[in-house]
């Protein structure tokens, strides 16, 4: 029985939830799962942006996000080179670079573990809260193997040298308060207010302009890649004449609530 993921919206539509699920393995991430995170950003990334929602949310089932790979799969491709580069390169790095591509604001619901590809899915968030309970970690040299190099420029986006060197070469475990000091999340709060934080914080990012936060997630992907190029640049003020623009200055000078169209 594999896995699943599943997007679900709430009744303004304003905000979704991706879930990871996979029962009895704290929702490790098999192979089927990794396709359809993929194609579930891809979709959303797709989408119009008048229907699409604000912000989603990606959290795990069962009190964890998600505590990697599935271990249980690798004896299907981990041993042959072409298959485990395939894995890596065909079949993870496309799910995360969807995550990465999306221009709708992400954020990472973490309780429980957290770990390998786990850990990697909310490296692709834009903001994470986690539990008091979670735990951070990629100790994959417990089982003989380094990281791909792929995945690892992504985790070196959020996580510092020396942090990356302690869990990967020492195979350590890093708790709520230990990840929260070294910039790896944003709060953490006790297990039993992580879901009322990660919907207030949404609910927050979902009331602001969608338009600027595009913007600002194409730009700041623009700067990642050593951009922006001089057309990126120059394509960059095109909101300037954009109803959510006026409505933003009007709304300031008459002193009320800006309203963005709201779903």
């Amino acid at each position: 029985m594999t896995g699943s993921i599943t997007c679900q919206r709430d009744t303004r539509d304003a905000i979704a939830h991706v879930v990871l699920a996979n029962p009895g393995k704290r929702n490790a991430i098999d192979l089927a799962m990794w396709r359809e995170l993929r194609a579930l950003f891809e979709r959303l990334q797709a989408e119009p942006a008048q229907t699409a929602p604000r912000v989603v949310i990606v959290r795990g089932a069962g009190g964890h996000f998600a505590s990697g790979g599935d271990i249980h799969e690798f004896a299907r491709f981990r041993f042959d080179e072409a298959r485990l580069r395939d894995f890596h390169e065909h079949t993870v790095a496309p799910a995360l670079d969807a995550m990465l591509a999306c221009d709708i604001p992400l954020l990472a619901q973490i309780d429980g573990a957290c770990i390998g590809g786990g850990f990697e899915i909310a490296a692709c968030c834009d903001i994470r809260v986690c539990a008091e309970s979670s735990r951070f970690g990629a100790p994959i040299a417990r089982l003989g193997f380094p990281m791909a190099p792929g995945e690892l420029a992504l985790l070196a986006r959020v996580a510092s040298g020396p942090a990356l060197r302690e869990m990967l070469l020492e195979a350590r475990l890093l708790d709520a308060q230990r990840a929260w000091q070294l910039g790896l999340v944003h709060a953490v709060v006790a297990d039993d207010q992580l879901a009322a934080l990660a919907l207030q914080r949404a609910t927050a990012m979902a009331a602001l302009s969608p338009q600027a936060a595009r913007i600002n997630k194409r730009s700041l992907r623009q700067l990642a890649a050593s951009g922006p190029t001089a057309s990126e640049r120059h394509a960059h003020f095109a909101y300037a004449d954009s109803a959510e623009h006026l409505e933003g200055i009007t709304a300031f000078i008459e002193k009320r609530p800006p309203r963005f169209d709201a779903h």
